[in-house]
């Protein structure tokens, strides 16, 4: 039986770092990173990809639309 694998993209650039996506995350894929972008804002990434199952919650939050959610069959 094939299982669904995730995977997310950030609009680095066009993130604000508000955090909503972060506990909208049912498996905490997604982290704020130390680093900030070019506006000055912590983005949001991919902290722990193996985990993700698409579910797509976070880009439904997401007030600015800044993620892209992608899913993929893996045979197992």
């Amino acid at each position: 039986m094939a299982k669904i694998k995730g995977s997310i993209v950030v609009n680095i650039e066009r993130c604000k770092g508000c955090g909503v996506c972060v506990p909208s995350c049912p498996t905490t894929v997604i982290a704020l990173a130390d680093e900030v972008n070019g506006k000055g804002y912590h983005y949001a990434y991919m902290a722990n990809p193996e985990t993700c199952i698409g579910c797509a919650n976070c880009a439904l939050v997401c007030p600015d639309a800044v993620i892209t959610v992608y899913k993929m069959k893996v045979n197992e």
